[in-house]
């Protein structure tokens, strides 16, 4: 990246989208783990003209769970039944050539095929098809996850997640900013890279506790040995509305 291309600030507010919203979404009762890594171990795994972004020296790895619904295209109304399933991404976190900061997904976890091979397909994001629950209760949110398609070395990796939220909000934190408050995600499809967009409302976010993680989600997706030791931030969130607009 050039040094004259300036990074855009890391804000709580969404840009406007440059357009009209093409999808949309609620994504509720997320779980954001995250650890510390080296830039160099993620940037073999970022598209072309996409830099790691660093945050304290590090760059850095996050594993999400959260139910994803209300999905629509456009103006048309929410899809019925294939609108809302269970869904964990593995994600990184970049920078463009032009300074846009962004996520970029290693892996999205989907329990409904249909809009895996969708997003496949049309989108060029790295779904795959899982078998997923979310089980609430206890004061505890338990996320579970194993690969149906495809598999990785012969292996179909599982992940499962439990955490305990507090109702300790999380507000002028620069850590939680950075890892949660991106507007877009850079996509690699045919060697080339494609920015997109999307805005939602501020996250509303509280500390949580960690109380199971048994995971190989990280592994399989270039990152060896993470899940062996505790993530350096936990946090939840109960959601937000968000949109996406054209690349």
């Amino acid at each position: 990246m050039s040094a004259s291309i300036p990074v855009d600030p890391v804000s709580r507010i969404a840009p406007h989208l440059p357009g009209r919203p093409v999808i949309s979404q609620f994504w509720g009762d997320l779980a954001f783990l995250h650890w510390r890594v080296d830039p160099a171990l993620v940037a073999p795994h970022l598209p072309p003209r996409v830099e790691p972004d660093v945050y304290d020296g590090s760059s850095w790895v996050g594993l999400i769970p959260f139910e994803l619904s209300r999905s629509a295209f456009g103006p048309l109304p929410h899809v019925p039944y294939f609108g809302r399933f269970a869904e964990t991404n593995v994600r990184l976190y970049g920078v463009g050539a032009d300074g846009r900061r962004s996520v970029v997904f290693r892996t999205l976890e989907a329990s409904k095929l249909l809009p895996v091979l969708t997003a496949r397909l049309g989108l060029g994001l790295p779904y795959t098809w899982a078998r997923m629950s979310i089980v609430r209760g206890g004061g505890t949110i338990d996320y579970a996850s194993t690969r149906r398609w495809p598999a990785v070395g012969g292996r179909l990796p599982s992940t499962h997640v439990r955490i305990r939220p507090s109702r300790t909000p999380v507000e002028d934190d620069p850590l939680a900013d950075f890892l949660t408050a991106r507007w877009g995600m850079h996509v690699g499809r045919f060697g080339q890279t494609r920015f997109w967009p999307n805005e939602h409302d501020s996250w509303p976010l509280f500390s949580a506790e960690l109380v199971e993680l048994d995971d190989e989600l990280l592994a399989a997706t270039g990152f060896p040995g993470l899940a062996s030791r505790a993530p350096d931030s936990v946090l939840y969130s109960p959601g937000v509305a968000t949109r996406f607009a054209r690349p």
